[in-house]
């Protein structure tokens, strides 16, 4: 059985700000599938780009499509320039229909990301739905690493090895994440070279509703209804099916990627999170497919844990993610 509600403990700071973010964003959910962007803003604070270091990691936007607002943030530690560090491509999450690169909790944790890995963290920011369904986010993410392995000279500083590549995401962005790596074992690149792929709770589903959606109501942050009306937003009109293979990776219509040369993937889960079974099965699928995987548990948490560094666990996963980046760089 799933755990109980009872035994997921957090800080009051936390529970607080979990309970504002989920009002609001659930009365920015309009009954007829559009979303209120206007009151979204009320706690979506956005934070601007900083040349100046702070904490050792200085920030940039560069636009890659001002036409679709496809851009992103980079995330530039403050290393001496004769060291060589990977590149993370970060998709954040938010149901493919909320929040940016530019959202607070975001730039913070990726900037925490390029302080700790170390590592340049390129911060994707891809179309939202419901005003841009499927695959929007996909070719999006795809048209990013496309734009810096071909403009790689005048981006990126000379440290930037993108010969060690790697793409992340939590929640949707762990979705996108899998989708565009599928998309990249695909395609030829100049100089980009994915390494590995990190999916932090990645936001999977299908028609099934599995037993720890089922169990676990109430818990922060992801609910059946909440994970429904974002798949309504994010599928295109007339594919309401739950086992679309953008939402069922794993399901009866995913693609084979047995094939492809798909990169180490970390998978994280957490116990108090209804995706749970989702991903545990995403886990599965992969090692099936003859894939280099590995699962990462946290029992006591829930979604989206890691963007609260008041959480013990935060910092936990962080130096886990940077322990996968260099076996898999070790590895080469």
């Amino acid at each position: 059985m799933a755990p109980q509600r009872s035994n997921l403990s957090l800080p009051l700071k936390t529970r607080i700000f979990i309970s504002v973010l989920s009002t609001v964003s659930d009365a920015a959910c309009r009954s007829d599938g559009s979303v209120n962007r206007l009151l979204l803003r009320l706690v979506d604070y956005q934070v601007a780009p900083n040349p100046k270091p702070t904490n050792s990691v200085s920030t940039s936007d560069i636009t890659v499509d001002a036409s679709r607002n496809i851009w992103f943030r980079l995330f530039a530690p403050s290393l001496p320039s004769d060291i060589l560090l990977p590149v993370v491509f970060f998709f954040h999450g938010g149901g493919f229909t909320f929040l940016s690169p530019a959202s607070q909790g975001y730039d913070a944790v990726c900037r925490r990301f390029a302080r700790k890995f170390p590592a340049f963290i390129v911060s994707v920011n891809y179309r939202l739905a419901p005003e841009h369904t499927y695959p929007s986010q996909y070719e999006d993410g795809f048209d990013v690493l496309k734009f810096l392995d071909e403009n790689r000279d005048a981006i990126l500083p000379d440290n930037a090895d993108l010969s060690r590549c790697f793409l992340a995401g939590d929640s949707a962005g762990g979705n996108i994440a899998h989708h565009v790596a599928v998309r990249a074992c695909k395609a030829e690149f100049k100089t980009l070279k994915l390494r590995g792929l990190v999916c932090i709770q990645p936001f999977f589903g299908g028609e099934e509703r599995t037993e720890a959606e089922v169990e676990l109501v109430g818990v922060p942050l992801v609910s059946v209804p909440r994970s429904d009306f974002c798949w309504k937003a994010f599928l295109p009109k007339g594919s309401s099916n739950r086992d679309h293979p953008a939402v069922n990776v794993s399901g009866p219509n995913a693609e084979n990627i047995a094939g492809l040369d798909f990169p180490a993937t970390m998978v994280v889960v957490a116990g108090f999170d209804p995706l749970k079974d989702w991903d545990r099965r995403y886990y599965e699928w992969l090692k099936a497919s003859g894939k280099e995987a590995t699962l990462i548990e946290y029992p006591s948490m829930m979604h989206a844990f890691y963007i609260f560094p008041e959480l013990e666990e935060s910092s936990h996963l962080i130096m886990q993610i940077k322990d996968f980046i260099t076996n898999c760089c070790s590895n080469l």
